[in-house]
């Protein structure tokens, strides 16, 4: 497949984004159908393909930073909590530092399901904005997605990852 050249909505890093979080998104969107042992297993593989394809990701400044909308509510991120802790129960919980770099972060409680459910929250937002036929969409998707990159998705994956591991060690 060929590119348009110098479109920076459409290049191969983007839609190969594109594939792996609309993966991430179907799978989470039937979770509750799965056992505990298969979420566990399909998490630990594509959560860092996740990682690794938005990390490659070159953001866009959009050009009508107005039109960026949101499109999962309060109300289904918890419902997908829920299930989520459910699944997970009684391994739902872990132990985290509050920062990597400095001497006197705290140690905190932290939740598998919230994480995953932050992670799909930011994804299926993303999915939906770029899906919009408009190109400020598709800017404004881009752009917010390597946001939440840095202070949102990207951390809540990288504590889920060594969590999921732990797991699939018990199993």
């Amino acid at each position: 497949m060929s590119l348009p050249e110098n479109d920076p909505v459409l290049t191969r890093p983007i839609l190969e984004f594109i594939t792996v979080s609309n993966e991430f998104c179907q799978f989470t969107a039937k979770v509750e159908s799965y056992s505990k042992e298969d979420i566990v297993d399909y998490y630990r593989r594509i959560l860092p393909l996740l990682y690794l394809k938005g990390s490659l990701i070159q953001t866009v400044e959009p050009s009508d930073p107005d039109s960026a909308e949101l499109f999962y509510t309060e109300e289904e991120w918890e419902l997908l909590f829920n299930t989520l802790r459910n699944k997970f129960y009684p391994d739902d919980h872990f132990w985290v530092s509050s920062s990597l770099t400095d001497e006197d972060a705290e140690i905190e409680k932290a939740s598998l399901a919230e994480c995953l459910a932050d992670v799909y929250q930011d994804m299926k937002d993303f999915l939906i904005l770029y899906q919009k036929n408009f190109y400020t969409a598709k800017e404004n998707a881009i752009h917010q997605v390597c946001l939440h990159f840095n202070d949102h998705w990207g951390p809540a994956a990288l504590k889920a990852m060594l969590t999921l591991h732990n797991l699939s060690m018990k199993s």
